[in-house]
């Protein structure tokens, strides 16, 4: 009966962190985050009112936080978390050992309340690299090779990557005595912050290597070899995996992006692995029907045109387009007739379509457009 009376005297948590029953973690969790940034020690230095709510506030959080102990609270309170709700015990500091990402975010300490020495490692993966190569069409169609020069930092060959002169090595960091961090008392609690000599590595290199000057890297250009696959379109990139800059202090390499840029072609416009152009027909090839010769990616093609054919009128030449790109087949080709209305006319073309106009009477007049057709040129 004694603990239910004590813990009682406690306020209530939601009430505390000034969120309701029915609040979700995120915003138990937000509204911690500015509790805390108000009456956090380091920001009210000497101020044990600050001290003693801001305890109050993180243990809450640590109750409200848990979904476990929050639906013992929910039940039966204070009560129903005995010790573990640090009632009757008085203030547990064991309930921060969750709080790093917070605390982290908010005052960019790194490690907090004891958890413990963490060694930043000296090796940092290498930054990744961007190239851009121009292609002809026909060579993003067909597929090519190409040589890329890249200038980037390369493994110093003297070091091995470690920076220190040959046949030394770094030496332990006497700040942190190789910890990494160094550790600062802070109102009831310490803090753990990543060492500023070493920048967390726990060693520090007192004789740098005279080739690199203690970087571990060296700049240089190398020409790397471009397998450019059939059907690539603009704009594709191609990866290279640790081909970008070598990583620091023996670290892994980035990668190369190579974003390649393929230029128009004269007549053939690309939609996907399709293509398509347009070709000139005249009026007496459209009517009466003709064969004609259509350029494609290959050479040339025979396409048969129906006698009657109007201008705009598209055919379809299987096979003469785009390979598939890292696939089998090829995209077709899409030929639109257009016909060619000529300029400048002689005497007797003159009088010969004026017979054929005489002959061929068309009253110009508007059409009119049934629903159908105009639903059809909307999705067209």
């Amino acid at each position: 009966m004694g603990e239910f009376l004590a813990a009682n005297t406690k306020r209530d948590y939601y009430e505390v962190l000034g969120v309701t029953r029915a609040s979700t973690d995120v915003e138990i969790k937000s509204a911690y985050r500015k509790l805390a940034m108000t009456h956090h020690p380091d920001r009210n230095p000497n101020n044990p009112e600050a001290e003693e709510k801001f305890k109050e506030i993180t243990e809450a959080y640590a109750i409200l936080a848990d979904s476990e102990k929050r639906s013992l609270y929910d039940r039966f309170g204070h009560a129903g978390l005995g010790s573990s709700g640090g009632g009757a015990a008085g203030f547990d500091p064991a309930i921060f050992q969750d709080f790093g990402d917070i605390f982290g975010d908010i005052f960019g300490f790194g490690d907090m309340f004891g958890q413990g020495s963490r060694r930043r490692s000296r090796a940092q993966r290498g930054a990744d690299l961007r190239e851009d190569l121009h292609l002809e069409f026909n060579e993003a169609v067909f597929g090519t090779e190409k040589q890329v020069t890249v200038r980037r930092h390369e493994t110093c060959d003297a070091c091995r990557g470690s920076g220190a002169a040959p046949g030394k090595a770094p030496v332990t960091c006497k700040s942190c005595n190789g910890r990494g961090q160094v550790r600062y008392q802070q109102g009831f609690f310490s803090i753990a912050r990543t060492c500023p000599t070493c920048q967390g590595a726990g060693s520090v290199i007192s004789d740098p290597c005279p080739k690199c000057k203690g970087e571990g890297r060296l700049v240089r250009e190398r020409v790397v070899e471009a397998q450019v696959p059939a059907g690539v379109e603009d704009g594709t990139r191609i990866r290279f995996t640790g081909l970008g800059e070598a990583g620091a202090f023996g670290g892994p390499g980035g990668d190369l992006y190579v974003v390649l840029h393929v230029k128009e072609h004269a007549f053939f416009e690309r939609e996907g692995n399709d293509l398509h152009c347009v070709v000139p027909i005249s009026f007496a090839q459209a009517a009466l029907g003709t064969e004609i010769m259509v350029p494609t990616l290959e050479g040339d093609h025979k396409l048969k045109v129906p006698e009657g054919t109007q201008s705009g009128t598209t055919f379809r030449i299987r096979g003469k387009g785009v390979p598939v790109l890292n696939g089998h087949g090829k995209g077709d080709l899409h030929v639109e007739m257009r016909i060619q209305t000529p300029g400048k006319l002689n005497k007797r073309q003159r009088e010969l379509l004026a017979e054929l106009g005489e002959l061929s009477p068309v009253e110009n007049k508007p059409q009119h457009r049934s629903l159908l057709g105009r639903v059809k040129d909307m999705f067209a």
